[in-house]
């Protein structure tokens, strides 16, 4: 029976599930805050030692200069609030991307966030920010070029964002869109993916357990035989 290391999540649908709801996209941002918080806990009940959430893409900066503002203050708040919530549960924040593009004060954020959670952990939390999966591929090769490294996958991995991370082992995107958005795409090659009717604040805890289910039931051949 497969036991998944590491779950990464595309949380699509909060602005269209408040809209249903006749409410603003930034009140679907809001809720989807609530979700995350049970599926960590939920990852730490099931022993997942990595969980990669989709919090911001590179393409994300197409949206309304109101919602991006709004969606980076949900960050800043929620690294403010949360860090010794975090500590205190034994939780490891780790947050990539290009995160040069962000203000001062966010960076210095981030990074106190990092070294204030990285004593012995149960999980580690990583939060794909301003990323973009061809891009992250693209820098990776310039680092082996300047250094004049050979190109290969094993240098390629090792100059990744996700360093010392494993490959995950589930996928899921909600919001009933299928698709994967430029995310994780060199790490996603024998990845299990579950596309989840569902938008991401209607996502729980049982939906969440349902798919773990299924794939401790899928039998990984890595195109392989057994």
């Amino acid at each position: 029976m497969n036991v998944p290391k590491h779950v990464a999540i595309i949380m699509d649908g909060n602005g269209r599930w408040a809209k249903k709801k006749n409410k603003s996209r930034n009140y679907g941002h809001k809720q989807g805050i609530k979700v995350i918080e049970r599926i960590i806990d939920s990852s730490i009940k099931n022993k997942i030692d990595y969980l990669t959430l989709y919090t911001f893409s590179t393409e994300n900066w197409k949206r309304p200069k109101a919602e991006i503002k709004f969606l980076l203050n949900l960050l800043e708040n929620y690294l403010d609030n949360k860090l010794k919530d975090l500590k205190k549960k034994k939780i490891k924040l780790k947050i990539f991307g290009e995160l040069s593009k962000f203000s001062k004060k966010l960076i210095k954020k981030i990074k106190l966030s990092e070294k204030f959670n990285s004593s012995k952990n149960v999980i580690q939390v990583n939060l794909a920010l301003n990323y973009g999966s061809r891009q992250e591929i693209v820098k990776s090769v310039k680092k082996l070029n300047k250094k004049s490294i050979s190109i290969n996958q094993k240098n390629i991995s090792k100059n990744l964002y996700t360093t010392n991370i494993p490959d995950p082992d589930i996928l899921i995107r909600t919001g009933n869109t299928h698709r994967l958005s430029n995310f994780l795409l060199w790490q996603l090659m024998y990845t299990e993916i579950f596309f989840e009717k569902k938008m991401w604040p209607e996502f729980n805890e049982n939906d969440f357990l349902k798919i773990i289910r299924k794939y401790k039931n899928i039998k990984r051949t890595y195109g392989g035989l057994k």
